[in-house]
């Protein structure tokens, strides 16, 4: 019989199986989360009150950043690991024992003092465009969603305790059922309010949809048969050796969402619109990156890891140069599609209700520029995992600091004369500054190029396919524009046969250009059909 006292070894398949829950769970995800903002906007389009929500949701988000979720969960997971395999379950349970009184009591006392700080903190993230009613809106949306903070926290050593356990189910399927509790709630309750407090039911629905997804984690630790201790343990060296651990991770993530905060403050300086117009954009930005970037990285980062533990330099060079590829082979594609079909596919997917077709001009317009952006950002997450992998994690941080600066330099530079596009161009410049910068840091710690000239010779060759694939969407859905017209059923046969057209020939053109990557996805996929058959 299995020892469930322990995390399993988990082998090869283990591994693949892992990785494809949590590839397929995150596509959904990101569609249910699509879908949660197609419902909002169609409530609430780009409103000045919507910009008031969007500010009040990224003040909890960026503090549950820091000092919950994925930060804690990251320096949790080795050191609770490394105590079951030593056999040390009573340590490892009075570890998580004492995180638990920790952040129950260090998160508790922060939401209720924000509760009360609230009206003098919440001001300090709105612009001139906001009146006194948008700001009284953000106080009181932020009071709502803050405890959130508190939930993720705890859910995030329960996640970290789960995965130590090589169990992952719960983990990936919980983001899909938060969505959804979300929806659920708000079509539901928002009839119950009037005017801009309907944007209340959108906080409720957050809050109620985190809690089920904290509630989800807890009977699976009785199966796995975990116990919480009979006491804590202040004084346990692990515990700040936890703590050390996190510092690098969080300062990263405050690092990406302080900049969410500045670029929604400059975009509240141009209009009150400009916030939720910017975080619109960036939801239909985010699919291809969660869908392709995430799971190679998620793919690699094992690999990476074993390659590092060996000192095997040469293999990990190899393996980073075939990821980047890769990435760029999914993205830069993607990339071009939204910029060509910008505008439709903002329609498609948002105007309707409250999202009027000004509304799709401004996020159609944010949304053109972020797509500069997208094939460095997903480059940048293979590199920073693949510091983690050499235990780094210092190197990616200190550049994400100079990363921020350029960012916050080049809007502040842009923002006045362009608007939001000024916004988000400096998002893609201090990406693509990132990349650069980690690229060549890590080109030192492994005393070797990346493949940096293969990499830029096919990166022509995917900017040649892309290039007609642009062209091909755009033909296609122009034409079919022309004839159809602009109903829903001839918007999803313009804008869905436009991409398939350009996606059609893309794969042609690669093809033809015998792109290596290409190449061995294809006798991936063909050799699991042959065995599936």
């Amino acid at each position: 019989m299995a020892d469930r006292t322990r995390p399993p070894r988990a082998g090869q398949g283990r591994i693949a199986r892992n990785t494809a829950i949590f590839s397929i769970a995150t596509g959904l995800s990101r569609i249910a989360g699509m879908a949660r903002e197609v419902v909002a906007s169609s409530y609430f389009g780009t409103s000045g009150a919507f910009s008031a929500f969007t500010i009040a949701f990224q003040v909890p988000t960026l503090i549950r950043n820091l000092f919950a979720d994925a930060a804690l969960s990251a320096a949790f997971v080795p050191v609770f690991t490394e105590l079951l395999e030593k056999e040390k379950r009573k340590d490892a349970f009075m570890l998580a024992t004492t995180f638990l009184a920790i952040i129950i009591g260090a998160l508790g006392l922060l939401t209720v003092g924000f509760y009360f700080a609230a009206p003098y903190v919440m001001p300090l993230f709105t612009g001139k465009e906001f009146n006194d009613q948008l700001d009284q809106l953000t106080i009181g949306l932020s009071q709502v969603l803050f405890p959130i903070v508190l939930l993720l926290g705890v859910n995030g050593l329960l996640v970290g305790i789960l995965m130590a356990y090589d169990h992952f189910t719960i983990p990936a399927i919980s983001p899909l059922v938060w969505n959804v509790a979300i929806i659920v709630t708000l079509i539901g309750t928002q009839q119950f309010f009037e005017g801009d407090n309907q944007l209340y039911a959108y906080a409720i629905g957050i809050l109620l949809g985190t809690t089920i997804q904290l509630a989800m984690a807890i009977p699976i630790l009785r199966r796995l048969d975990f116990q919480w201790a009979k006491q804590i343990n202040l004084r346990d060296p692990r515990v700040a050796r936890v703590l050390i651990l996190m510092l690098p991770v969080t300062i990263g993530l405050g690092l990406i969402n302080f900049n969410q905060l500045i670029s929604s403050l400059l975009a509240s300086e141009v209009n009150d619109q400009g916030p939720r117009a910017i975080d619109a954009a960036f939801r239909i930005y985010m699919l291809p990156q969660g869908m392709f970037s995430v799971a190679i990285a998620t793919v690699l980062f094992p690999a990476l890891s074993r390659l590092a533990a060996r000192r095997d330099y040469d293999d990990l060079r190899s393996l980073v140069g075939t990821g980047t590829r890769q990435i760029l082979l999914l993205l830069i594609p993607s990339a071009v599609a939204c910029l060509v079909l910008a505008e439709p596919i903002t329609r498609l997917i948002y105007q309707r209700g409250e999202f009027t077709s000004e509304s799709t001009t401004l996020v159609s317009e944010a949304l053109f520029w972020f797509q500069f952006s997208l094939p460095f950002a997903g480059v940048n997450l293979l590199l920073t995992r693949t510091f983690f992998s050499l235990q780094k994690p210092w190197t990616p941080t200190a550049l994400a600091v100079g990363s921020l600066t350029i960012n916050v330099a080049v809007a502040l530079a842009l923002y006045h004369p362009f608007g939001i596009p000024g916004i988000v161009v400096a998002t893609a410049v201090a990406s693509a500054f990132m990349s650069f910068a980690q690229g060549w840091a890590l080109r030192g710690q492994l005393s070797g190029r990346l493949e940096g000239g293969e990499t830029g010779r096919t990166t022509l060759k995917i900017l040649a396919a892309s290039a007609a694939l642009g062209v091909t969407s755009y033909a296609v859905w122009w034409g079919l524009d022309e004839v159809l017209g602009v109903s829903l059923v001839a918007q999803i046969l313009s804008v869905g046969l436009g991409l398939a057209a350009g996606a059609f020939v893309y794969v042609i053109v690669v093809r033809f250009l015998q792109i290596a990557e290409a190449q061995t996805i294809e006798k991936a996929l063909r050799a699991r059909i042959f065995r599936s058959a």
